[in-house]
């Protein structure tokens, strides 16, 4: 049977989005409950994915098919396409199953040529529909060029400018019938211009072409950025619509409008919307004019107006969501061509889901389930003033790689920005890249500009860790580091320069932009109540200060999956003390130096546990690589060599002995502790201290300590440090004189330690998957140095993703499910989370939940992401076993059917079979019978004889 590629409207339904993408499903469920609906056809997804298969060509069935749905929509609509006495004008828009706004390509008027434009006018001598005629033609002349053929628009908007000023007008609406028939003529010029070929006037070969130019749409940079930001798979493909046009450029008694049932930016219940009268959509849009409040178009067209609110609560009743409605009155008859759920903010999100449970359209299940967890991010960070950001313009681009909002002067320098800041001036810190020693300088700075560096890079993960805006990778500065300079886009910066960015899109803006803290809606709590309700997976923090932890704690926290230890080591009064550690020459010399840092360290950890408030707090041991914490300037290394009693040519000696080629795979994490156990010793006791100080004081806590070994690869690594903190922190509880619970597991980042999981958790109290490392040493390439040539993946489509950003579940998580298959059976208590930055990505905490994590671990700012996405699998779980279940009653049901049917069938066999043996038997009996007495026969016969 040949696959069907084109549904009429009448078709569908909402339950066929895959097939049908977004625009269709709703075009065919508004068809279906009675709205007024133009009647037309979709193309289906699945089309789309064919074309590409065929290479990027429609093939004879889908356009046969296609053609067949042109007839039939000719028969709906009483009119013929490219007929030159009553011609059918269509409209051929995109449609993806997921809502991608403005991402790919809309034509309207398709259909149009200089005989049909003729026939047209010869049959209304209306000069205003003249002026109708030539305006629809222009504009689809300059449609299809832009985006069937791909010249650009600016050709002919130049020449739209022109007429206007020729004719000493302010807008399209005010040129003549006159002046719009010269301009299609301007227009078609350009066309053979640009082109070198005329115009095509075959409406068939139009159709084609455009159909064939929303499919590429979906491939286009804008999409595919999109699909990259919102996780929407290249496979899924998008439908095309084609419907027969309804002109809101008709008249005066016509226009256009958009409009939302609630509003999207706070949430209100109230119509929201713009209107436009003589025009078609994309001027909406487009802001060629401004539109006027859709409250207007009652006094323009009362009865459409009391139609479209009619439809409206048609809408919401039907969808239970906010709707987002494109619509067109012609000669004051309304006509709907889109309606979606409408995209909002994070506010808005959380006010119309609360309202939508109190209306009684939602239960607080589907209310959880309805809200995108990533948008949460924008309610806890500041924000740029939106009057100010629309009135700016955007020098370059990086990656949004911390959300919120910062305005600042230059500095580039962590020093310069911890001067700067303690005087009171608002500064960015602008670097190349960012390394731990930056820590201080990160925390003064509003926010973080980086040249290099992805989504994981140091200046990402610490930066979201600590809330502050970031934007990372920004490869078109030309930096001059050691002139305090930098360019973009042509403009030099210099240290004291104001400058604005964007963590959330990326953007890099010149001058200042003024920021708003952001605001936590009262529904806010509601919904995250909710969310905890629902959720299995428990939600942790990567915290390494008591600031961070406190931030996490409000946010929802129930514990701390990773502190970074190293961070607590660049602060002045402990960098000289660890460096005079680095460079001895003893062991008792290092453990002098570590002595000076315990106490510190003990504290550290003491503010911790009471930030988290006796929830469990997992503590990293040190993992960098030494030569992170080396001096870097003369006046440092000569306060060093003053210090240990050396040569500055002898501290150089050992700064240069401790260079790596691959420090990511180098001499760092449980390598350290074993060459150096006296670490490992001083960071057991500041844990088991704190630990115990804190008990002391707080006895209805349950403060139970988990200490983690980085980087382990080999059970005999692990078995070993395992043994130097164990033999410490008893030794450490036993001098207290007290009872102390603590625990001591590892980060699972390294392969062969899932390969071996088995082993490992002989040893292990828990796994945490370090999935930055894991991610790194599974793809064998630097979270840093990736970005590099992961656009060039994404062009061409070898990633869809970066791997850093969202997990890669295809191979990352095979390793993590493999170390949870071969763990758990050897030590049934182990519990295991993830720490990676990948614990706040919504993709991936499902992914997380689904294979049996006990919890996730990510920066504060994004716990209440992760609430609620943990929330949502557990939701999507729910219903996918209900689904199944009520899948496998409909099975069972029609099995039992079948095997009564069967039983019934074999009760009336074995009575024939049993009837036939009695018939047979009795056949058989009769038989004998006559053949004794045959036999009898025979003997007297032969007797006589």
């Amino acid at each position: 049977m040949a696959n069907k590629w084109v549904y009429m409207f009448s078709e569908g339904n909402m339950t066929m989005r895959n097939l049908l993408g977004g625009k269709g499903a709703n075009l065919a469920e508004m068809t279906s409950i009675g709205l007024p609906v133009p009647q037309g056809f979709t193309i289906t997804t699945e089309a789309c994915t064919q074309y590409y298969e065929d290479g990027r060509k429609i093939n004879d069935e889908i356009m046969a098919q296609a053609m067949e749905g042109v007839k039939k929509m000719e028969e709906i609509n009483g009119k013929k396409f490219g007929d030159l006495q009553n011609p059918l004008l269509v409209s051929v828009r995109s449609g993806a199953r997921a809502s991608m706004p403005g991402m790919m390509d809309t034509i309207l008027n398709l259909g149009l040529n200089d005989d049909v434009v003729a026939a047209m006018i010869k049959g209304n001598p209306d000069p205003a529909f003249e002026r109708f005629v030539y305006d629809s033609y222009r504009r689809f002349i300059q449609m299809f060029s832009d985006v069937v053929m791909e010249v650009g628009k600016k050709y002919f908007e130049q020449l739209i400018d022109e007429m206007k000023e020729k004719k000493g007008v302010k807008f399209d609406v005010d040129l003549t019938a006159a002046d719009l028939k010269e301009l299609a003529e301007q227009f078609k010029a350009e066309y053979k211009k640009q082109l070198g070929k005329d115009f095509p006037s075959d409406p068939v070969e139009q159709l084609k072409l455009a159909i064939e130019a929303v499919f590429r749409s979906w491939d286009n940079p804008r999409a595919n950025v999109y699909r990259r930001d919102n996780d929407i798979p290249y496979s899924w493909g998008t439908a095309v619509n084609v419907m027969p046009m309804v002109f809101g450029n008709l008249n005066n008694e016509s226009g256009t409008g958009v409009a939302f049932t609630r509003d999207p930016a706070t949430g209100e219940n109230k119509l929201m919307g713009e209107f436009l009268i003589n025009a078609q959509g994309e001027d909406v849009v487009a802001g060629v004019r401004t539109p006027m409040p859709i409250a207007q178009m009652e006094k323009e067209f009362p009865e459409a107006y009391a139609e479209f609110i009619k439809v409206c609560e048609t809408l919401e009743n039907h969808y239970h969501d906010m709707q987002d409605m494109e619509f067109t009155v012609e000669n004051k008859k309304l006509y709907m061509l889109q309606c979606r759920n409408g995209k909002r903010t994070a506010p808005a999100a959380l006010k119309i889901a609360c309202d939508l449970v109190d209306e009684g359209h939602k239960t607080p299940e589907e209310a959880v389930a309805m809200i995108d967890p990533r948008n949460l991010d924008t309610l806890l960070h500041p924000q740029f003033d939106a009057a100010a950001l629309k009135a700016a313009t955007p020098l370059g681009k990086g990656l949004g790689a911390s959300p919120g909002a910062a305005c600042g002067k230059v500095v580039f320098t962590a020093d310069d920005a911890v001067e700067w800041a303690a005087r009171g001036e608002k500064v960015v810190l602008v670097r190349l890249e960012t390394s731990p020693e930056d820590i201080t300088g990160m925390k003064a700075a509003q926010g973080i500009l980086t040249v290099r560096g992805g989504m994981t890079s140091h200046a990402a993960v610490v930066a979201r860790g600590m809330g502050e805006c970031c934007v990372s990778g920004c490869g078109d500065i030309n930096m001059d580091e050691e002139n305090k300079k930098f360019t973009l886009a042509g403009k030099e910066f210099h240290e004291g320069d104001f400058i604005s960015i964007d963590g959330t899109t990326g953007n890099i803006y010149d001058g200042q932009i003024a920021t708003v803290d952001a605001k936590i809606a009262g529904e806010f709590g509601r919904i995250m109540a909710w969310a905890d309700e629902f959720r299995r997976l428990k939600v942790r923090t990567n915290a390494d200060t008591p600031a961070d932890a406190k931030k996490a704690r409000e946010l929802g926290a129930e514990g701390i999956g990773l502190c970074r230890t190293e961070h607590m080591f660049f602060e002045e009064d402990r960098i000289a003390a660890f460096r005079e550690m680095i460079c001895s020459d003893t062991v008792e010399e290092r453990e002098a130096a570590l002595e000076k840092i315990l106490p510190y360290q003990q504290n550290d950890f003491k503010q911790l546990y009471e930030a988290l408030e006796g929830c469990p707090v997992t503590i990293r041991f040190l993992d960098p690589p030494l030569h992170e914490f080396v001096p870097t300037t003369e006046d440092e290394i000569k306060k060093l060599a003053d210090a240990k009693h050396k040569s500055v040519e002898e501290i150089k000696a050992i700064i240069n002995s401790l260079h790596e080629f691959n420090p990511m795979m180098g001499h760092r994490g449980c390598r350290l502790a074993v060459t150096y156990p006296e670490i490992a010793k001083m960071q057991t006791k500041a844990v088991i201290r704190a630990a115990l100080e804190v008990q002391k004081a707080h006895a209805d806590w349950n403060v139970k300590p988990e200490i983690m070994i980085p980087l382990v690869c080999e059970v005999k690594e692990l078995k070993y440090v395992k043994q130097i903190v164990v033999e410490t922190a008893d030794a450490e509880i036993a001098a207290a004189g007290a009872k102390l619970e603590y625990e001591v597991g590892t980060m699972i980042e390294i392969p062969r330690a899932a390969l071996t999981a088995d082993e490992i958790a002989k040893e292990a109290d828990f796994f945490c998957f370090g999935t930055n490392d894991l991610t790194q040493m599974t793809f064998g390439f630097s979270r840093d140095d990736a970005g590099k040539f992961l656009n060039a993946y994404y062009d061409t489509k070898i990633f869809e993703n970066d791997p850093f950003a969202k997990l890669d579940q295809t191979g990352v998580g095979k390793l993590m499910e493999m170390s949870l298959k071969l763990g758990k059976p050897v030590n049934p208590s182990l519990h295991v989370g993830i720490c990676g930055e990948h614990g706040g990505d919504p993709s991936s905490v499902e992914f997380c939940h689904k294979i049996g994590l006990d919890y996730v671990s990510c920066s504060p700012f994004r716990v209440p992401v992760a609430r609620l996405a943990a929330a949502q699998a557990a939701i999507a779980e729910k219903a996918a076993k209900a689904n199944c279940d009520c899948k496998k009653s409909v099975v069972d049901d029609e099995t039992k059917e079948k095997l009564k049917e069967a039983a019934e069938k074999a009760q009336v066999l074995a009575k024939d079979l049993a009837d036939a043996s009695a018939e047979v038997a009795k056949a058989g009996l009769a038989g004998l019978k006559a053949g004794i007495e045959e036999a009898k026969r025979a003997y007297n016969e032969n007797k006589k004889n």
